[in-house]
């Protein structure tokens, strides 16, 4: 690790100054930008530690809507009676993220700006339709995740927490690497108020929803009827791992458990 600066403020307003008078990376719980540094594929000078600021933390729900924090960490989440109660599937989806270790210190808002292609966060948020929420706007899901490693966040603007419309069904199943528990293929499916949603991470460059399945669904919310869409392999990643042929033929196969999960 090379040397930088740290700057721990108390206040949000404190923490948008300090990334714009020092240019520096906004620092969550630590788990993807600590290890991207370490590779040296981030360099910041100078880091802002968010964990001291109370206003990111947090969950919290009404009749219609579930708002988490962004500084809430996956172990929180995963324990959380409120998510659990309303929306099961994302309480799953955080148990199944990293080991113990990484539960205890990533947080939800740290891995969506992130947006690593694997990560299991984006796929949640894509498919519930939320709303995340910054120090400057709220930024729809459909217009967050731009690419690899990718996201519409301007320079120094900050997630402060994420709203979940809470869906009539919904279920999150993945083909985890065993190494890591990044999702080879991860599918969310949501049953919403505005229709039917599919995200599927790990497969391709960055998140993205799966027109195919979201036509059958809306026809016929069955197992089956996600099974037997055909899901075409361009444009999907190829690696050491799993080739885009085999990711084709998992995002059907792991669609289908992610209905039969929500019932």
């Amino acid at each position: 690790m090379y040397s930088f600066d740290i700057v721990q403020p108390t206040t949000l307003a404190d923490a948008t100054a300090a990334l714009k008078s020092t240019g520096g990376k906004a620092l969550a719980g630590g788990q993807s930008l600590l290890a991207a540094m370490k590779l040296r594929l981030s360099q910041p000078g100078t880091l802002v530690d968010l964990s001291r600021i109370a206003e990111l933390k947090g969950i919290n729900r009404d009749d219609a809507t579930l708002s988490i924090g962004a500084l809430s960490t996956h172990a929180e989440v995963s324990e959380s009676s409120v998510v659990r109660a309303a929306i099961p599937a994302l309480a799953t989806l955080a148990h199944g993220i990293g080991d113990r270790q990484v539960r205890n210190m990533g947080t939800i808002g740290g891995s969506i700006a992130h947006d690593d292609p694997a990560a299991c966060y984006p796929a949640a948020v894509l498919a519930l339709g939320a709303t995340i929420r910054t120090t400057t706007r709220f930024i729809a899901a459909d217009d967050f995740f731009k690419g690899m490693y990718e996201t519409a966040l301007a320079d120094g603007e900050i997630i402060t927490s994420v709203s979940f419309p809470i869906p009539r069904k919904a279920a999150y199943v993945k083909f985890a690497s065993p190494a890591s528990r990044f999702a080879l293929v991860g599918v969310f499916v949501a049953q919403t108020a505005e229709g039917v949603r599919v995200a599927v991470t790990g497969a391709a460059p960055s998140v993205f929803r799966s027109k195919e399945l979201e036509a059958a669904l809306t026809r016929s919310f069955t197992a089956a009827s996600a099974k037997a869409v055909t899901v075409s392999a361009a444009g999907l990643n190829g690696d050491l791992h799993a080739s885009p042929a085999y990711r084709a033929h998992l995002i059907p196969v792991l669609a289908s458990r992610a209905v039969a999960a929500a019932g």
